[in-house]
Order: structure tokens, then sequence, then C-alpha cells
């Protein structure tokens, strides 16, 4: 019987989901790709979950990739992870387990995690009260980078280092019921590093070089060849670890002081990086559901 895998993603053509179809067909697997909308669950009754005419999802599909489970009103974000919650309890595998897709999409969450567990990262003020905020805002050097407390590829991150701009925006942001979140800008030269973990292992790096401070692929960066030091990777397997990510592209400053983990992706794209590596990145992440789904 063929072994066949889930896919989760909201476009199975994407570049990264593609490249992650074509990787489980190459091992001999059967992908089947699904979005949050195709599933029906059940309480009280079976089959617990459903797709399309894969009527008994758990008894036939044992693992599963994720790929970014999109925006959405709170009501279907909280569904969706007890979602995936549901499901790994069933015995499913999922790459990454809801805990950690929690844990590290939620950027203050994260950040106080690794800060309990010894890892640098940026000072950072989060508040509801603009007022508060404005007070902390020489706090941390009046130079500041401001970001959703939800959110990635850079959007809607911007860099304020005039003190009544940012009281405009974060009285903005209230008035629009936001999470004011603000890092102390760090100066990295313009670059940052990209390493990519997979099950304890950095399999591929890179830095993300840009004309301005904004390093994102998507914002225009453009991806260098590295090769991390032992210091760069036993910082980003720890990262990635005491969030609970088996896959994961770490985001590290490095500065005069030494280096500073930005964020954690707990979804990451891989195209940038896969364009200045010869490791197939998707073929390591299909093995590594594999290795987890025999033990």
């Amino acid at each position: 019987m063929t072994l066949k895998l889930g896919l989760l993603t909201r476009n199975q053509n994407s570049w990264c989901s593609a490249r992650i179809r074509k990787a489980m067909i190459d091992h001999g697997i059967e992908p089947i790709c699904f979005s949050f909308s195709d599933l029906i669950a059940r309480v009280g009754f079976k089959p617990y979950v459903s797709i399309r005419n894969h009527e008994d999802f758990i008894s036939e599909i044992k693992g599963v990739i994720v790929r970014p489970i999109g925006r959405g009103s709170l009501d279907e974000i909280i569904f969706r992870l007890d979602l995936l919650h549901k499901l790994e309890r069933s015995g499913v595998v999922i790459i990454n387990p809801p805990l950690a897709i929690e844990r590290a999409v939620n950027k203050y969450h994260s950040l106080t995690i690794l800060e309990e567990h010894g890892i640098p990262i940026p000072k950072t003020i989060v508040s509801e009260n603009p007022d508060k905020m404005l007070e902390a805002f020489n706090e941390i050097g009046g130079d500041v980078v401001l970001k959703p407390i939800f959110g990635s590829r850079g959007m809607g991150v911007c860099r304020v280092s005039d003190f009544e701009i940012a009281r405009r925006i974060f009285n903005a942001l209230h008035y629009n019921r936001n999470v004011l979140y603000a890092q102390e800008f760090l100066p990295h030269g313009n670059r940052d590093i990209r390493a990519f973990v997979v099950d304890g292992e950095v399999i591929a790096a890179m830095y993300r070089r840009s004309d301005s401070w904004k390093t994102n692929i998507s914002q225009g960066a453009q991806p260098i060849p590295y090769k991390p030091s032992k210091d760069v990777e036993d910082l980003a397997i720890k990262s990635t670890q005491v969030l609970g990510c088996i896959v994961a592209g770490v985001d590290i400053l490095e500065t005069k002081d030494g280096y500073f983990v930005n964020e954690i992706n707990s979804q990451p794209g891989f195209r940038g990086l896969q364009s200045v590596t010869k490791v197939d990145i998707a073929s390591k992440i299909v093995e590594c559901l594999i290795k987890r789904m025999k033990k």
C-alpha cells in the first residue's frame, strides 16, 4: 500500500508546496494536499476528521507537513490549531507540532521563552497602553522597530526614531485595538542570517543582504551563501528546541555586541535559501517526517 502523507497548504502549486509535493513523490509517497477549509471535524461520533474523498483522515494519513496556516479571524485561527492538536493526539505526526506553531507565531510569547532559556534577543516592549509605550520609547534607545505581534515577511514592520511620529503611530494602532510591540533597532549592516533547522540540525544557511535595514527576501533582500560557525549553529538549534520546533527558519542579527535571535519562523519559506544551497530542503523535511513516523 502506498504511504499517504498530508500537505496542509493554501496553494499546492506555490513554490515551496510544489517542491514538497515533488519530494514526497520522489520518496514513493502519495501527497494528499488540502487546506483547513477542506476539513470537517466531528465530536461525539466518527470519523473525527474527514477530508473530501478521504473519509477517515486519521486512519489514512499518519503524517502532515504544515505550510503557513494563513490569516483568519480569532475563531478561525484557534479552531485550526485546536484541530491540529486533535490530529496529533490521535497519533498523526505533524511538522511542526501545533504547540510549536502557537509559540513561534506569537512574537511576544516566543521571545519570552527564548529569553528564559538564556538566548540573546533584542530589547522589546509590548503593551496595550500608548502612553506607557511612549514612556518606554527612550528606554530602548529612541530608535525602534514596530511590528505586528502576529505577522511575517516583514509586512507591517516599520522603523521609528522620532518621538512625535511614535506617538501618532502608537495612538493609531491603539485606536484600532492593536497590541503595541516595539524592539530596539540593532545595527546589523543591512543583513541578517537565516539558519534553516531540521530535526536538530542546521541543514543550510544564508545571509540576507538588503539595501535597507529590512532583510526579508520578500521585501527585496538578496540571498548570499553562508556557512555558519558552530556558535551560530548552536544558537539556532537551541532556539528551535526550546520552542519545540522540528523545522524552523531562525533569523539571527549579527551585531558588534554578538548574535541576537530576532525571530523564529515555524512555517518557513525556503525559495531564497534553496537558490544558494545544494541541499534539497524539501527532501530533508519529508525525510524528517518519515523518520519521526517510524519512531
